[in-house]
């Protein structure tokens, strides 16, 4: 009996390890950009609709990375800080939708889908 006890005990432990959500390497990934881009102190987006590209200066917050946008506002910073840059200034107009960031790249970064019909 002590036997079967401990063997559905481990068992629902490995179970319960199994569902704790672990960091993918692409977030991984992301994280680490993100730090090279404070250390630095700046970053540079590069549009993605041939606009050109941006540079803007990086910093630190408490609630969060800054980014400098050229009007000299600050904006924290969303999955990287090149990226909120691009969003907010190169490619501001191509990246919306009825108003709402629509073009902003994720955590695995900028996929693209295309279908074939």
């Amino acid at each position: 009996m002590m036997k079967s006890l401990n063997a559905v005990v481990s068992i629902g432990t490995l179970a319960a390890l199994s569902v704790l959500p672990f960091e993918s390497a692409a977030a991984l990934g992301w994280r680490n950009q993100q730090a090279a881009e404070i250390q630095r102190g700046y970053t540079v987006a590069e549009s993605r609709y041939g606009n050109g590209t941006v540079t803007g200066a990086v910093r630190p917050s408490r609630l969060g990375p800054q980014v400098q946008l050229p009007s000299g506002r600050w904006e924290y910073c969303r999955r990287l800080c090149s990226e909120t840059l691009r969003v907010e200034t190169i490619d501001f107009w191509d990246s919306r939708s009825n108003g709402i960031v629509s073009d902003e790249c994720g955590i695995f970064g900028c996929l693209t889908i295309k279908g074939y019909y």
